[in-house]
């Protein structure tokens, strides 16, 4: 059984070194990508097992990789191991929100490499299940919560707090829905989040947080409705 990783790093020098201590299972057949746009192109042209992706580069960070990965059908499914010398709880707990599989710091051991990526790969499939799954029941939850806050904003002076509550739903829809390969829902959940900014500010009304709100309920029961909701 072979395994193809596709490494990403922009330091030529990892890339190498990388390659080399991947090299020491001998299941493991490695191709290696200097930039976030270069590891779009090949992912979809040599479709790998996993992709070991690194954090910081420049043009196109990690994270934004991930997002474009999961927002095509052909590298939505693709696990991800993010791999990163900012290694802290906070930033460790971000990287997994996203939809990855797992973080492996650096300056990683040559010698030990390999053997961590296979760790996290054997339960890729139950981890892709259960990120998925937690994402649609966040999904029912915020869609709930949104139709009671939504009620609210018929008032004369709706209330601060519930504004803000509908624009930290919305800023966390925004994030997640392209990582999970619905980029629409995050477009529409970005515009209600730039409403209720505006609004707060006083340079909107709350006729486009109405529309804006509408909106984003509207395209997830139209998704919900064509059962739409896979990776």
């Amino acid at each position: 059984m072979t395994i193809r990783v596709l490494h990403v790093d922009d330091e030529p020098d990892i890339r190498e070194i990388a390659a080399i201590s991947l090299g020491l299972d001998s299941e493991f057949i490695t191709r290696s990508c200097g930039s976030g746009s270069e590891a779009i192109a090949a992912a979809a042209e040599w479709p790998p097992d996993i992709i070991l992706l690194d954090v910081m580069m420049p043009e196109m960070d990690g994270p934004a990789t991930l997002v474009r990965l999961r927002a095509s059908t052909t590298t939505a499914s693709i696990p991800v191991i993010f791999m990163t010398a900012r290694a802290q709880t906070r930033e460790l707990d971000l990287f997994r929100s996203l939809g990855a599989v797992g973080v492996i710091p650096k300056p990683f051991d040559p010698m030990t490499l390999a053997a961590s990526v296979r760790s996290l790969i054997e339960p890729v499939d139950s981890k892709l299940a259960r990120l998925q799954s937690d994402f649609l029941h966040r999904l029912d939850n915020d869609v709930a919560r949104l139709k009671q806050l939504a009620g609210t904003l018929g008032k004369a002076t709706p209330t601060k707090a519930g504004l803000k509550e509908i624009g930290e739903i919305a800023h966390g829809l925004a994030g997640a829905s392209g990582v999970f390969g619905f980029p629409q829902l995050g477009d529409l959940a970005a515009d209600l989040e730039h409403a209720i900014a505006d609004e707060v500010i006083g340079s909107a009304d709350l006729g486009t947080v109405n529309r804006s709100l509408d909106l984003l309920l509207a395209g997830i029961s139209a998704r919900d409705a064509e059962k739409d909701f896979v990776m």
